[in-house]
């Protein structure tokens, strides 16, 4: 178990100090962006007059996928809920970010990574931000980004597929500074380039790095088992200037985002990183407790976010031991129970879903393939499955109002109760395009697979995301 501290190491000081100073390129000058002319005076945009919150990171506000709104359509009608409104996207699997009646949403067109800002009620654009990426994608997979937008105050942050770090301001796109992290930490490249999505943590962009010394970089490409670590797992950067505060921990670099909890009288922080769940002090870097956990294969990764429950913490991937339940305590943690212990009967295997607690229990899609995922409700404490539904493929989930809303990954939206009891839904629908030019015996699906990001609700306004388009619903009725 490591007990590292979090101070920068005096190595990293060096590495720092060997690169040049446009590297860190905080001050480098700032791009211009695009704003529509004609749409000029939307970047004045007012807040939502409809009642609700912000979802302005990753998995929402209180970074778990659950919403405190209450009053949903629990009757859909066959064809699915009313849109509101839709947009075309370039590619990328990131969900949307709202604030303040602005929508920010990440993915790619062309040679250019984009961040696109909307109008989060009509749809129209405010402006827009790209810069050139030449990621390629060593599996065939697209080539956008994975991560999401996270919007603090009056400043959005983004990473991209290969790294690169951008902080704009909302109104207008601004660039305030950027930084090449796999350049300036020596990250080798993870199977699916960049995927995490940082965290804002008071002053401070909690961001998972994973870098590697120089001599990390002559590894031939995916062999990642011959990859060692640089102190870089984590890198805390003050949130206004980029400059870093912090690092920790020589793991290697996952798909999971950082989440923080309140346990007893302090702060937490939690990365489920390549080799296992870290555990430290937010504010210092101080590692607690780093747990071991993740799949024998070469090619496997861990893609989903802890969850924490009180001073539990449930991780879980798909491509091995399953999930783990973890009881923090001051100088460590104990171990709950632990898929590795079940050779066949795995309770929770979540592939890049995230578990969704309520009253006591875990919902998640288990399973690799989307051939053999479930969408399965398990008891929390012991991990023993009380209800388990097959053919729906993969899929994320949204709590919200006694309910989830699931999307699968071929673009069907179900709502069910949220009951340990049974599988329970109310509504199924899967959306059909009412935009073909040419007639067809077979309409497209409105959302087309892989529809992989996570649903956001927002002022009851749900958006769903497909491959090629943002879908944005009325989930609750408009007083």
């Amino acid at each position: 178990m490591s007990t590292a501290g979090g101070l920068i190491r005096p190595f990293l000081l060096l590495f720092l100090a060997a690169t040049t100073t446009s590297s860190l390129s905080w001050s480098a000058e700032p791009t211009s962006p695009e704003v529509p002319p004609e749409n000029a005076a939307l970047a004045q945009v007012k807040p939502s007059s409809r009642p609700g919150v912000d979802w302005h990171c990753f998995l929402g506000p209180t970074h778990d996928s659950k919403s405190p709104e209450r009053g949903i359509r629990t009757k859909w009608p066959a064809d699915g809920l009313a849109i509101v409104w839709q947009r075309k996207l370039g590619t990328g699997y990131g969900s949307p970010a709202i604030s303040r009646g602005r929508l920010f949403q990440f993915d790619r067109v062309g040679n250019n990574e984009r961040l696109v800002a909307l109008a989060s009620e009509t749809g129209e654009k405010l402006w827009e931000f790209t810069y050139p990426s030449v990621f390629e994608d060593m599996y065939g997979y697209d080539n956008g980004p994975r991560g999401s937008p996270i919007v603090d105050d009056d400043r959005v942050y983004i990473m991209g597929a290969q790294g690169m770090l951008h902080c704009l301001n909302v109104a207008d796109g601004r660039q305030l500074w950027r930084l090449d992290t796999m350049k300036q930490f020596g990250v080798v490249e993870n199977f699916f380039g960049v995927g995490s999505t940082p965290l804002v943590e008071g002053e401070l962009l909690i961001v998972p790095i994973g870098g590697s010394p120089p001599e990390a970089q002559q590894v031939p490409r995916g062999q990642l088992n011959l990859v060692k670590g640089n102190g870089t797992a984590i890198v805390a950067f003050d949130k206004r200037s980029g400059q870093p505060r912090y690092n920790l921990s020589d793991e290697l670099a996952s798909y999971a985002s950082p989440v923080v909890a309140t346990i007893g009288d302090r702060r937490w922080c939690f990365h489920f990183a390549r080799g296992g769940l870290l555990g430290f002090d937010p504010a210092t870097g101080k590692i607690d407790f780093h747990f071991p956990w993740r799949a024998t294969v070469l090619e496997s990764v861990n893609a989903s976010n802890p969850v924490v429950v009180g001073d539990l913490v449930f991780v879980s991937e798909t491509y091995g031991p399953g999930g783990a339940l973890l009881k923090v305590r001051a100088s460590g943690y104990d171990v709950v129970w632990s898929d590795a212990e079940r050779r066949r009967d795995k309770a929770l295997q979540t592939h890049w879903n995230t578990a969704i607690h309520h009253d006591g229990h875990l919902y998640a899609s288990s399973g690799r393939h989307s051939e053999n995922a479930e969408l399965r409700c398990i008891e929390l404490r012991s991990g023993r499955v009380t209800w388990s539904q097959p053919d729906l493929t993969r899929s994320s989930l949204l709590y919200v109002d006694g309910h989830f809303v699931c999307l699968t990954e071929y673009g069907e939206l179900i709502l069910f109760e949220a009951t340990p009891d049974r599988f329970a839904p109310l509504a199924r629908v899967r959306p059909l395009r009412s935009d073909e030019t040419e007639s067809s015996f077979r309409p497209r699906p409105l959302l087309e697979y892989p529809a992989w990001a996570a649903p956001v609700l927002s002022h009851g306004l749900l958006y769903v995301r497909g491959r090629d388009r943002l879908v944005c619903m009325e989930l609750i009725p408009a007083k």
